[in-house]
């Protein structure tokens, strides 16, 4: 039976999310670092695995466009699990939203598209007054300035793998560019990730999480790219925010105040007015390359002339 394109990208959405709230669970004890290395790590065993990227024919350009994208994935990745170490996986994921639809607006012909970011802020807004009326002293500031950090990470990370898919073919160079961000964040959660070693009970928190949140998700965004169209995705990728809300009060217990709901739907409508504002895309024969949508190991470069139009995933 035919899967629609539409249901399996909702499923890696969720999938993706689930995975975040899985690696909260490991920083306890390997900490936010270690399980950023655990999670590159094992991601990168799988794709380099799957894909065996030729890489002793790689020119200097090719080399030095893997490792520039594998350092943005690194920060984006280790700043992301930073944040969710200190704030609401939901509202992490919108802070950290901000940096792609920044991208995305800036980089518009149509300056009008600039109004989305001051929608955008209305909800950050709305984010900040919900921390005042919790309990607890409000949202955790350093955990705020780690998810944006990590969205700036993930702006840079759509051009670096939008000039990545130019030279290296197929999924090799993001395979190559994820052990790359293993190996940039190990001196920091080297510790942390040795901490499977003394507590063997962690291995099923780490598989779970590298699957979820890399494996499944990508696999089944590879699938449904190929006939879904970008606005449709766009869309649909917008909804990561509320999807992330809902993945953390199911399995982190963190419950929201309505502001902070409603902070999330207004970010969620910039994202998907963003994207559907965007011209339509140019056929694949006349079109450049283009990043997949996603934060962590994506599937294969979508081919389109404008790649920062459409918000790019990788994370987390």
């Amino acid at each position: 039976m035919r899967v629609p394109p539409v249901l399996l990208l909702i499923g890696s959405c969720v999938s993706l999310q689930f995975g975040a709230a899985f690696a909260a669970h490991l920083f306890p004890v390997t900490g936010s670092a270690g399980a950023t290395v655990l999670r590159l790590g094992v991601a990168a065993v799988f794709l380099l695995a799957l894909t065996r990227p030729a890489v002793r024919a790689w020119t200097r350009a090719q080399w030095r466009s893997a490792l520039v994208l594998g350092v943005t994935l690194a920060g984006m990745n280790g700043f992301f699990y930073a944040s969710i170490d200190r704030i609401p996986l939901g509202i992490a994921v919108t802070l950290e939203f901000l940096g792609p639809l920044t991208l995305a607006a800036v980089t518009s012909p149509r300056r009008r598209d600039l109004s989305f970011i001051g929608l955008a802020l209305v909800g950050v807004v709305l984010l900040g007054v919900s921390g005042s009326h919790a309990g607890g002293g409000g949202l955790d500031v350093l955990g705020c300035v780690y998810a944006l950090v990590a969205g700036a990470f993930w702006a840079a990370y759509i051009l670096a793998a939008a000039r990545l898919g130019t030279l290296v073919p197929g999924r090799g160079g993001l395979a190559v560019a994820t052990a790359v961000a293993a190996l940039v964040v190990l001196p920091i959660g080297a510790a942390g990730a040795g901490q499977v070693v003394v507590e063997p009970g962690l291995i099923p928190w780490v598989l779970a999480t590298a699957l979820l949140a890399s494996v499944i998700p990508y696999s089944l965004e590879f699938v449904a790219l190929r006939t879904l169209s970008p606005r449709v995705f766009g869309v649909l990728l917008s909804l990561e925010p509320a999807v992330a809300a809902v993945a953390g009060a199911l399995l982190l217990a963190q419950a929201l105040h309505p502001l902070a709901v409603l902070g999330i739907l207004v970010v969620i409508a910039a994202s998907a007015g963003a994207t559907l504002s965007a011209p339509a895309p140019v056929s694949v024969d006349e079109a450049g390359p283009v990043p997949p949508e996603a934060p962590a190991p994506l599937p294969a470069p979508r081919r389109r002339r404008r790649p920062v139009r459409v918000l790019a995933r990788a994370r987390r």
